[in-house]
């Protein structure tokens, strides 16, 4: 099965409209195991396959997207990295959709493999191709974008590439197209942020770190409630709950809830704000956070007499984040509040077999 393929291949190089080759010879690699493929990967000639992809042919793009994808598979990831370096710049940069991610695809196994990202990180044409993805229309470009890019940042060389060079302005080149994509370039660097301290740095540096937090403690609603999401995933490495508290942000957010009641558009960022809290005392010391920003837990009651089924929810959760640990609940049994009862019963009512037990 495996030499028919080649023969096939061999024929769709050949001709000058081989679409019926390129149908059998996707039925035929259906067939072919992938060990078989793998053991005639250095006759494998894909070069017309991707010359095939620049003509505007939608079945026939269609299909060398699928025959592609599985012969890449066959090809060990320093190979592709080295030999189809130009076809992997034109994929990015394709009109279709289906032939970016086929691309970053491939540049995902690449940047997984510690021989093969050099040549990634050698190529400042293809790494800019990458954070040009982040700012395409479709989702799962800009996702298979990011998670490459993350990957990259993994090693110094890579946080190095992207921070200490032309790419940076690359980024923030690409946080300009809209606010859609802004919020993906924040994804991106809160991922590569929290992994290490030094890591961190690296995007504190950039002054992207600080845009974001910016932003969080701003005038717009809206861009509040998406940012808090963010911040909170930082905050769950001990590093970058660290810098928030430095930073004066923990500060920050607790001065926002307090201004709350004033605030008509609060049930916008309140719920976030408020599980940002949550989390941050099962992280840390649910004691410490709760005596320290007794605002959080003010509101946390408050939420449970709200009209608002999403604040009466968000409440009911976050008493069980805090009760989920012995010293959480200590904390709630020495807290005196008459609506601890509405708490007991919204557990009841949601099923929890753990609600916090009331003050005697």
């Amino acid at each position: 099965m495996a030499a028919q393929a080649l023969a096939l291949l061999r024929e769709v190089a050949r001709l000058e409209a081989p679409l019926e080759e390129l149908r059998a010879l996707h039925s035929v690699l259906q067939a072919v195991p992938l060990n078989e493929l793998r053991e005639q990967a250095a006759e494998l000639r894909l070069g017309p396959l991707f010359s095939l992809l620049d003509e505007n042919h939608r079945e026939k793009t269609a299909l060398c997207v699928s025959i592609l994808e599985r012969l890449l598979q066959a090809m060990e990831p320093v190979h592709v990295a080295r030999n189809l370096r130009v076809d992997l710049q034109r994929g990015l940069i394709h009109p279709d959709d289906s032939v970016k991610i086929l691309t970053l695809s491939q540049i995902g196994r690449i940047v997984e493999n510690s021989d093969a990202v050099t040549e990634i990180l050698n190529n400042a044409e293809l790494l800019k191709q990458i954070v040009y993805c982040i700012g395409g229309e479709n989702l799962s470009v800009a996702k298979a974008a990011i998670k490459s890019l993350s990957r990259i940042s993994l090693t110094q060389a890579g946080l190095e590439a992207l921070f200490e060079s032309n790419l940076l302005d690359d980024l923030k080149s690409v946080m300009k197209t809209n606010d859609i994509v802004r919020y993906r370039v924040y994804e991106l660097i809160v991922e590569i942020s929290s992994v290490s301290p030094e890591s961190l740095n690296y995007c504190t540096t950039s002054g992207l770190v600080t845009q974001l937090l910016r932003e969080l403690t701003g005038e717009d609603v809206l861009v509040r409630a998406t940012c808090i999401e963010m911040v909170t995933s930082l905050a769950y490495t001990h590093h970058g709950r660290q810098y928030l508290a430095q930073e004066g942000v923990i500060d920050q957010i607790s001065n926002i809830i307090v201004g709350a009641d004033s605030d008509p558009f609060s049930s916008f960022y309140l719920p976030g704000f408020v599980k940002f809290f949550g989390n941050l005392a099962v992280m840390d010391s649910p004691q410490q956070i709760c005596e320290r920003y007794p605002i959080f837990v003010e509101k946390v009651f408050e939420m449970t007499e709200s009209q608002d089924p999403t604040m009466t929810g968000v409440a009911v959760d976050t008493v069980g984040i805090l009760g989920s640990n012995v010293e959480g609940k200590q904390v709630l049994q020495k807290t005196d509040w008459e609506c601890l009862s509405v708490i007991q019963a919204g557990f009841k009512l949601s099923g929890s077999s753990n609600p916090p037990a009331s003050s005697s």
